[in-house]
C-alpha cells in the first residue's frame, strides 16, 4: 500500500505540472515582427513595458562579447542593466574596440586576448561597437532594463506573456535612428497574435560603423 500511495503522489504531481505547462503555453501571446515587404525580422529586439514577469537578480557572471575573424561574436548582445561584459579577442591580430553611444561611451585601446576587467553597462539603451582598426567591424549590444526582454527568431517571432501590453521595438537594421526604440501597445481585440513592422534601411547603409553615425550625425 505505501508503494501505490507514493505512485499515486507521484502521478498526481506529474498531472499537476503538465497542467501547468498547458495553461502557461495557453496563456502566452506570439508577436511577429516583419519588414515592410512583410518578410520576417530574426535579431529584433522586444522589451516589455510595466512588466509583471518576476525579475531576476544581475548576474555576476560577465556576458561575453567576442571577436573573431575581424568580427563581433556575437553580432547582437543582449543584457539587462548593471550587468558587465567581457571582451576577448580570439583573433591573432590586436583590436581596438570602442563606442560613443550616449548608453555608454568607452574605449579599449589597442590589445590582444582579454582585457584585465569587464565594463559595467549601467544605463538602458542601445551600444553600437565598432573597432578603431578595422571599420567594418560594427557590433550592438541592447541593455534592458529587466530580464523582461525577448529576441526574434528566424520566422520572426517572439513569445511573450499573456500579461504583455506595451512594449519596446529595435533592430540593428532599422530605418529610425539606430539608438532609437519605438514604443508599441499590443493591440485592442488582438489576445493571442499580433505582427508588427520594422522599416529597414538599405542594406549598404551601414557597411561600417563610421557610415552608420555619419547618416544620422552629419559627420
Amino acid at each position: 500500500m505505501p508503494s501505490y500511495n507514493l505512485k499515486k503522489r507521484v502521478g498526481m504531481v506529474l498531472s499537476l505540472s503538465v497542467l501547468s505547462c498547458v495553461s502557461l503555453v495557453l496563456q502566452a501571446k506570439t508577436l511577429t515582427i516583419v519588414d515592410q515587404f512583410g518578410k520576417p525580422l530574426e535579431h529584433a529586439v522586444v522589451e516589455l513595458l510595466q512588466s509583471t514577469v518576476q525579475q531576476q537578480p544581475v548576474t555576476k557572471t560577465p556576458a561575453i562579447m567576442d571577436q573573431v575573424q575581424k568580427r563581433f561574436a556575437p553580432k547582437l548582445l543582449t543584457i539587462v542593466k548593471g550587468q558587465q561584459v567581457s571582451f576577448p579577442n580570439s583573433d591573432d591580430i590586436r583590436h581596438h574596440v570602442y563606442s560613443f553611444s550616449p548608453a555608454k561611451p568607452f574605449e579599449l585601446k589597442l590589445y590582444a586576448g582579454t582585457p584585465k576587467a569587464p565594463i559595467t553597462f549601467e544605463q538602458p539603451g542601445v551600444v553600437v561597437l565598432g573597432c578603431n582598426i578595422h571599420d567594418s567591424m560594427v557590433g550592438y549590444i541592447y541593455i534592458a532594463q529587466s530580464s523582461a526582454h525577448f529576441v526574434s527568431d528566424a520566422q520572426g517571432r517572439v513569445t511573450l506573456p499573456d500579461t504583455a501590453t506595451s512594449y519596446l521595438l529595435w533592430h540593428p537594421e532599422q530605418a529610425n535612428e539606430i539608438i532609437e526604440r519605438t514604443e508599441h501597445d499590443w493591440p485592442a481585440g488582438s489576445h493571442s497574435n499580433s505582427k508588427v513592422e520594422i522599416k529597414l534601411t538599405k542594406p549598404a547603409a551601414r557597411n561600417t560603423f563610421g557610415e552608420m553615425f555619419k547618416e544620422h550625425h552629419g559627420n
